[in-house]
């Protein structure tokens, strides 16, 4: 065998010695090869090297990188590239393999590092920490050209062993340096002595250690002392209670704490959880309730039941005895009323009351007996009773003044939120029980040119004609105004007792409330008044409700009888106001005449009207009105008139205003389109004057005036009702004349008359002009003196008195 080794030996030398014939190019080689290649007779992997000379199998190539790496211990890749030749490709390739295949081996950042590398660097490491006592790894990793989390991984694992040393939020120290650290925190944690928040402590130690090592210190993060400290923590060599990491709590203050908590609890049966949260304790319920089990949690304190016991007492008392108790009154001051409410509800005699209705809570703290509540509902009722009999709020304030002021302050005064009341029926009615008057309730004398506008004469009718006027105005309107009165007769909004009221009246019935010292009466009288106002509301809709149905008919019949008196007052209204066409060119008397028709016959109208509308409104709200209130023939001043309009609601009170505005005006026609609106805005009609009216209410005013006039024996008295009597012959207009205005209506008749009947007319208003003067100039010493003359001149107008009714008695009966 070793013979034919050598001959094989012997013949592969001689051929590699034997020059050929044949030379091939590197070329010709290389194309060889990879015919070859394609011919599967080499049918292993080549890599081209970088010159394109040379073939390498990855076999060798891999050899070549684990070869370099065991010798260097750290190769970078490219370096790698420039030492085989080969592409970096095919390097990196093999390179993962190397290292896929080795587990000392890694590959990190385009090099590959050895375990044996990291060896020798920890052991450098080592030395150096040993000199500086501590290392920052940023600095470490600035070094080796690695990243930190690199340096960390690799240096754990050798702590201890190579590196005698501690890792510690990015800081490598000596054992010997973490002792001293130690020892400071050690130091540290034991001096506190109330809950404090570690960061604030690591602070303070950060800034002493730069001190003491000065700028060459390397700075110490606080995740260092907070590990450090963890470690005493779990050795027990400090003691205490850590909470989220960072919060400490002594063990000496949780113990001087509970001390503090159980001796306030102990003597005064409660504490507030505020006293608690300055004492530390972040969660006082949870922290009371494990200490005290049997103790009650309220809203701002923790209690004891003998507190409970006390506060049962007192209400059982007040139970008993059908009172009120404030059970805020009985517990500490700084007890709130949620407070109260919570340990209120535990009372065992409260619950057996609540279920037996004996009790009432009101607003968390007070409570009321079912008795007391029931005396104080009765009693209110009986207010409610008077002001239902009364009709007026203000009348139930006791409220007497002026009704002008009552119209102001209605809203002030008024125990209703809404509604209107006007309450000045029985100052009207002893008004006018001292104005009525009679057939002869005008004037009683006449001026010779305008001595007063009041002096006036208003003839009026017969019954027999005022009934017949009135059956045949009525019965022209009377369809029309059927539904206007269905509209009217609806309620208007329901007014309901208001909550000021209500408190006013409750501190008048129950003075207790400020003779036991209650800090704001103000808030138990609301609270009772909320719980009370309901029931007199349901209370008092019921009795408006019945009261509204007994009303509903004295509306109606107190409807018809205000459209018959409207029906007949303004037509002959509109009759007087026809004569006054006459004396348009004669300013001045002009605007007497209407002036005097404003305050006579215009005004009666609208006192009339106002009264009986407001004695509706009081209807239509449910209150009971006296048949006295409803009289007629009732005067009334501007300001009661201003007062009753302002109390209409809504739009009507602005057309009621507009008619009192009117009668204070100068034209007549001004307050006819005023009364008309009012009227049409109450549901009323009025009629209008047509011909055949007109003729016949002129013909029962003249036969009514013939009448007086052969009736009369005063002869100051016959003048006005001769010159009215004469206009209706000559003119066929009733003239309405005030005393100034007779002497321009005397005037006008002459061109009407004869000469004769003419100077009888004006020796008669001139006897009667002179008579009036010697009666208004007989006062005092001078009475005595006119006296003979006036008993003259009275006989002298009485011997003229037939002539003047012969002169009219004549034409009108002819």
């Amino acid at each position: 065998m070793d013979d034919e080794l050598l001959e094989l030996q012997r013949q592969f030398e001689f051929a590699q010695q034997a020059k050929s014939s044949i030379r091939l190019s590197e070329r010709n080689v290389v194309e060889l090869v990879q015919k070859l290649h394609e011919l599967r007779i080499i049918d292993f992997e080549l890599l081209h090297t970088v010159s394109g000379k040379e073939f390498i199998t990855p076999e060798q190539l891999r050899h070549e990188i684990a070869e370099e790496v065991k010798k260097l211990g750290r190769v970078s890749l490219i370096d790698l590239a420039d030492t085989t030749g080969v592409d970096l490709y095919h390097v990196e390739k093999q390179a993962q393999y190397v290292v896929s295949e080795d587990p000392g081996l890694m590959l990190i950042q385009g090099e590959i590092i050895s375990q044996s590398y990291w060896d020798s660097v920890a052991e450098e490491i080592n030395e150096r920490l040993q000199e500086c006592s501590q290392i920052a790894l940023a600095e470490l990793a600035a070094q080796l050209h690695v990243g930190s989390e690199l340096v960390a991984s690799v240096l754990e694992p050798r702590l201890g062993t190579m590196v005698k040393g501690r890792l510690e939020g990015g800081q490598l120290y000596t054992p010997a340096y973490v002792a001293r650290v130690s020892a400071m925190v050690r130091g540290a944690s034991r001096g506190i002595t109330v809950p404090t928040n570690l960061s604030v402590l690591w602070s303070t130690l950060q800034q002493l250690l730069q001190e003491m090592e000065g700028a060459t210190g390397v700075a110490v993060e606080g995740s260092f002392f907070q590990s450090l400290f963890n470690g005493l923590v779990k050795e027990g060599e400090v003691l205490g209670t850590l909470r989220a990491g960072l919060h400490w709590t002594p063990t000496v203050f949780a113990i001087a704490q509970k001390e503090c908590v159980d001796s306030f609890f102990s003597q005064n049966s409660f504490i507030s959880y505020d006293a608690l949260q300055k004492l530390g304790i972040s969660q006082p319920i949870q922290f009371l309730q494990s200490r005290y089990p049997e103790g009650i949690p309220l809203v701002t304190a923790f209690v004891h039941p003998s507190l409970t016991e006390m506060l049962d007492a007192a209400i059982e008392d007040a139970i008993e005895h059908g009172s009120w108790l404030d059970s805020l009154s009985v517990l500490p001051t700084s007890f709130g009323s949620q407070d109260a409410y919570k340990i209120v509800s535990v009372c065992p005699s409260l619950q057996s009351a609540l279920k037996a209705k004996k009790v009432l809570i009101m607003g968390d703290s007070y409570i009321f007996s079912s008795s007391f509540v029931k005396d104080v509902y009765d009693r209110l009722e009986k207010e409610m009773e008077t002001f239902s009999h009364s009709g007026s709020s203000a009348n139930m304030l006791g409220d007497d003044s002026h009704l002008v002021k009552e119209a102001k302050a209605r809203q002030d005064l008024s125990p209703f939120e809404t509604g209107s009341e006007s309450g000045n029926s029985k100052r009207g009615t002893e008004k006018g029980s001292k104005k009525k008057k009679g057939e002869s309730s005008v004037t009683k004398t006449v001026s010779a040119e305008g001595d007063s506008e009041n002096e006036d004469y208003i003839p009026t009718k017969s019954k027999k004609n005022q009934k017949k006027r009135k059956d045949t105005s009525s019965s022209q309107v009377s369809d029309s105004r059927k539904g206007a009165k269905k509209d009217s007769i609806k309620p208007q909004e329901e007014i309901v007792p208001s909550e000021e009221w209500l408190m006013q009246k409750l501190m008048v019935l129950v003075p207790d409330f400020e003779e036991q010292g209650v800090d704001d009466p103000q808030t138990i009288l609301k609270h009772l008044a909320d719980y009370l106002r309901p029931m007199l509301i349901n209370y008092w809709k019921d009795r408006r409700k019945a009261l509204f149905t007994e009303n509903v008919e004295k509306m109606k019949r107190l409807l018809d009888n205000l459209q018959r008196k409207l029906d007949e007052s303004f037509l002959n209204m509109q009759l007087y106001a026809k004569a006054l066409d006459l004396f348009e060119d004669d300013q001045s008397t002009s605007v007497t005449l209407h002036r005097h028709l404003l305050r006579t016959v215009a005004t009666s109208i609208a006192d009339m009207l106002f009264q009986n509308l407001d004695v509706h409104n009081k209807l239509k709200n449910g209150a009971q009105v006296e048949d006295s209130q409803s009289s007629e023939g009732i005067s009334l001043s501007p300001g009661e008139r201003t007062a009753i309009a302002k109390s209409f609601p809504g739009s009507q009170s602005k057309r009621a205003l507009a008619v009192v505005e009117a009668l204070e005006g100068k034209r007549v026609e001004t307050f006819m389109a005023a009364l008309r609106d009012l009227a049409e805005e109450s549901g009323l009609l009025l009629k209008k004057l047509d011909k055949k009216l007109e003729r016949t209410l002129l013909h029962s005013y003249r036969k009514e005036l013939t009448s007086q006039v052969s009736a009369e024996t005063d002869p100051v008295l016959l003048l006005p009702k001769v010159v009215s009597l004469l206009y209706i012959k000559v003119h066929s207009r009733a003239l309405q004349a005030p005393g100034r205005a007779i002497s321009v209506a005397v005037t006008r008749l002459k061109d009407k008359l004869d000469d004769s009947a003419y100077k009888i007319l004006t020796d008669f208003q001139t006897a009667t002009v002179t008579l009036l003067a010697l009666m208004s100039a007989a006062t005092g010493d001078e009475q005595d003196c006119l006296s003979d003359r006036i008993l003259s001149e009275k006989e002298l107008l009485g011997s003229q008195m037939p002539a003047l009714k012969a002169l009219v008695l004549g034409s009108s009966q002819s």
